[in-house]
């Protein structure tokens, strides 16, 4: 599938800051399930710093902005071919050992309702487990927009049984890792839900490390592997760590954040 993506990110300061620092994850990952075929990223009044590829595979840009500044606009535009591969994450380069997602986090923390939904389930292997278990975070938290907010943890998300994808991915997270499954958050887009109706904002999910495949991504929130509707852009430990716009500003202003997806189908 070809997939066209325009994403734009504006932040609004109530007074001029001094300036502003961004760390962006906003490339596609380089795998065998996805190929760009053009892409770019544009800050408003913003100096293009040093790109890197860090251990976990994926390309950090830096920016500056000098102020005084009020906004600053963050634009996506790009096409991106993308190949079902059932969720595995194939030719994908890293360097980081599977183990390091075994580390929680403190929206990833499994508290006992977390474990005991963990321990609830059972598998021959580990693909079945890690198939079960997001089974259970999709049967244990509804999808349901606006109960939760950005720094709700796992345990928290089921303990209200609603939550958006952030919410899903963090409590698959969470009971992988009492079972012993390493696992990361993983943000990206999405053409379309299971239902088939159009995904407007970005997009999260979880990988589990499985020996026998590497990373499989699972989508708790549409019951379903990552295939060709989705763009796969970054991973960490959680939300904040896989942000895709990560930044400061110098000023002490209050800022507010706008975002607009769409990601639509293109003709071959």
């Amino acid at each position: 599938m070809r997939l066209t993506v325009d994403h734009m990110t504006r932040y609004l300061y109530d007074r001029p800051v001094r300036s502003v620092v961004q760390s962006h994850r906003l490339t596609p990952s380089a795998f065998a399930g996805q190929k760009v075929v053009d892409w770019e990223v544009t800050v408003s009044g913003g100096l293009r710093g040093a790109t890197h590829r860090d251990g976990a595979g994926d390309q950090v840009q830096g920016w500056t902005i000098a102020g005084p500044v009020t906004s600053v606009e963050v634009r996506v535009r790009g096409t991106v071919e993308t190949t079902d591969l059932a969720g595995v994450l194939r030719g994908h380069r890293e360097t980081v050992a599977p183990e390091v997602y075994l580390r929680d986090t403190t929206p990833t923390r499994a508290d006992v309702a977390l474990e005991t939904l963990a321990r609830s389930v059972e598998a021959p292997d580990v693909l079945a487990l890690a198939h079960a278990l997001s089974a259970a975070v999709s049967d244990a938290i509804a999808y349901r927009p606006g109960v939760t907010h950005a720094h709700t943890t796992a345990a928290e998300a089921l303990a209200l049984a609603e939550g958006v994808c952030q919410d899903h991915a963090h409590a698959l997270i969470a009971v992988a890792r009492v079972r012993n499954i390493p696992a990361r958050y993983v943000s990206g887009y999405l053409f379309a839900d299971a239902d088939g109706n159009a995904h407007e904002a970005a997009h999260a999910w979880a990988e589990l490390f499985v020996p026998t495949l590497g990373w499989v991504g699972f989508d708790p929130a549409n019951r379903s592997c990552p295939d060709e509707r989705y763009i796969r852009l970054g991973s960490g430990f959680d939300a904040q760590d896989a942000a895709p716009i990560r930044g400061i500003a110098r000023g002490g202003a209050k800022e507010e954040m706008d975002v607009t997806v769409a990601v639509l189908a293109a003709q071959q």
